[in-house]
């Protein structure tokens, strides 16, 4: 006879539902880590050449202003990041609600998004290839 305590645990996640809920969360944080270091890069190097030369404002306040300027991009592209995301055919991990709250599920969740973003953000830095080409630029044309 089981008894109370038994019938009420539930199994762990196995090794692919934690796969699984780590590539759910991990792709979507591509994405927004890539468009947040991608818009911060570009937008901050507009401004400090610009509004920056013109004011004469530091280049980390022209950093401060472009990481502003990818936050608020950020808030109106995050649907769209995850429209992306689900159109790419992740589906949801299928978890019990109690397997959803287990440690080893949200550890496997804020792993995701971590690497996610680390990876997002590492391939967002593309405008740094460009930067140098535009500064070389400006200081031709003075």
């Amino acid at each position: 006879i089981l008894t109370s305590l038994e019938k009420l645990e539930v199994a762990p996640p196995s090794p692919g539902q934690l796969r699984h809920v780590f590539f759910h969360n991990a792709l979507p944080f591509v994405g927004f880590g890539f468009l947040d270091n991608a818009i911060m890069i570009a937008a901050g190097t507009q401004i400090e050449l610009s509004i920056g030369v013109v004011l004469g404002i530091s280049t980390m306040a022209g950093a401060a202003l472009g990481n502003l300027v990818s936050d608020l991009a950020g808030l109106g592209l995050a649907g769209y990041v995850e429209a992306l995301a689900s159109r790419l055919g992740l589906s949801i991990p299928d978890l019990t609600p109690k397997q959803a709250d287990m440690w080893q599920t949200r550890l496997s969740a804020h792993l995701g998004k971590a690497i996610g973003v680390t990876i997002g953000c590492i391939l967002g830095m593309f405008p740094l290839l460009f930067i140098g080409d535009e500064e070389e630029k400006l200081e031709e044309k003075n």
